[in-house]
């Protein structure tokens, strides 16, 4: 009986975290074997820094993204330049920017729609007064926008009204298909975990609320620009 010999070659496409191609050839198989391909998946290796793995949790970049950029990136950086500084006036922030969907994280906070995430905002300026100082805003990922800023907030309900001070970085993740934020995960400088939900973010919050009172001296105005568990640097 004459033996039919056969080259077969299989192309695809592991998924988009790898970024990659395997080709399996198979060749010298009978016409009566039966033809077996084994495939071998890569492992992602873990990021070394927790900070960015909670972000890419979150974000839509290692899902399924146009081959190209179809995203105008600068000008999203650009708008939150603008943007952001309403984030606590009457004027508010655009929410036609952000995806229904879009998902919001800090330390001790979780929201997975935009209400949740306007609800939010709407509650801290009841409790606290913030004020909000954006300082830069750049881009950090073919869809992810990092900026920095700080946070002031004075506690309303309690008679003595203590200052609450925060700053930190917040990544943006931008839904390649609409180029809309599909997250919003802040860090604060103050702590380490800042992953929700973070006893040692809640733990920064209550010791900022306890009773002081700051000598009636006239000091020279400054802004804080980071503020960690041990040290602040002031402009």
């Amino acid at each position: 009986m004459a033996t039919t010999h056969l080259t077969t070659q299989i192309l695809r496409q592991t998924p988009p975290v790898c970024g990659s191609f395997r080709r399996v050839t198979t060749t010298g198989l009978s016409s009566s074997s039966p033809l077996t391909i084994t495939f071998k998946t890569r492992k992602e290796p873990s990021p070394k820094n927790q900070k960015f793995k909670w972000a890419r949790k979150l974000s839509l970049v290692e899902q399924s993204s146009p081959s190209k950029p179809t995203v105008d990136v600068e000008g999203l950086a650009t708008f939150l330049y603008d943007d952001l500084p309403h984030l606590f006036d009457d004027q508010g922030i655009d929410r036609t920017a952000y995806d229904e969907q879009v998902k919001f994280r800090d330390p001790i906070t979780k929201h997975d729609t935009i209400s949740g995430y306007l609800f939010n905002i709407s509650l801290l300026k009841v409790l606290f007064r913030p004020l909000f100082q954006l300082h830069w805003v750049k881009q950090t990922g073919p869809y992810e926008i990092t900026t920095r800023w700080t946070m002031v907030m004075k506690f309303m309900p309690l008679p003595w009204k203590p200052e609450l001070v925060f700053t930190g970085t917040s990544v943006m993740g931008i839904n390649p298909n609409n180029g809309k934020f599909c997250s919003h995960v802040d860090f604060w400088d103050s702590i380490v975990n800042n992953e929700y939900f973070s006893l040692e973010g809640l733990w920064d919050v209550f010791r900022q609320l306890r009773v002081y009172k700051t000598p009636d001296l006239e000091t020279p105005r400054y802004q804080i620009l980071k503020r960690t568990a041990n040290y602040e640097v002031i402009l």
